[in-house]
């Protein structure tokens, strides 16, 4: 787990890039009834403003909310870092899922310009997304992006503010 402010910028541009790129190809496989070279494109030209708006939910919000979550309820200072990673984990793909859920919606009704379908669309992609986004997050992205993380920044190569 990143240990000051410049490895947490670092670390979530890392974890972000992984997680918005795969949920982008999720959902627009879904949306087109499978996997296409038109399906990559499209996922890729709607990732960079998704990448946004995760990392400024991420960094701003939902990371604060679901490292104070985890720490009040669920984990102690000195319990493993294994068990630590995987709470906040936890605790972050839940908001980052409704939050992403929601952009979704409304970049669909941007599209579509049914706007008033925004509420259904919303809450058909939370069980979507959260069945996919959650083992992801816990069994590649989560152990993927910390391995590559400390293999190119070891502990204490990053120096505090």
């Amino acid at each position: 787990m990143p240990q000051n402010k410049r490895e947490s910028l670092i670390f979530t541009v890392l974890m972000c890039f992984t997680m918005v790129l795969w949920m982008s190809l999720y959902n627009v496989t879904i949306l087109h009834g499978g996997f296409s070279i038109d399906v990559l494109k499209e996922a890729w030209l709607g990732f960079p403003f998704a990448y946004v708006v995760a990392m400024c939910l991420d960094w701003f919000l939902v990371s604060k909310l679901a490292k104070g979550f985890a720490f009040r309820f669920l984990v102690k200072p000195e319990s493993s870092m294994i068990r630590k990673a995987i709470s906040v984990s936890v605790c972050m793909v839940v908001p980052m899922v409704l939050a992403m859920s929601l952009y979704g919606a409304i970049e669909a009704c941007v599209h579509t310009g049914a706007w008033n379908t925004v509420p259904k669309i919303w809450l058909y992609n939370i069980p979507k997304n959260f069945v996919m986004a959650l083992p992801f997050q816990l069994l590649i992205a989560g152990p993927l992006v910390r391995k590559v993380f400390r293999t190119a920044f070891p502990v204490g190569c990053i120096l505090a503010e």
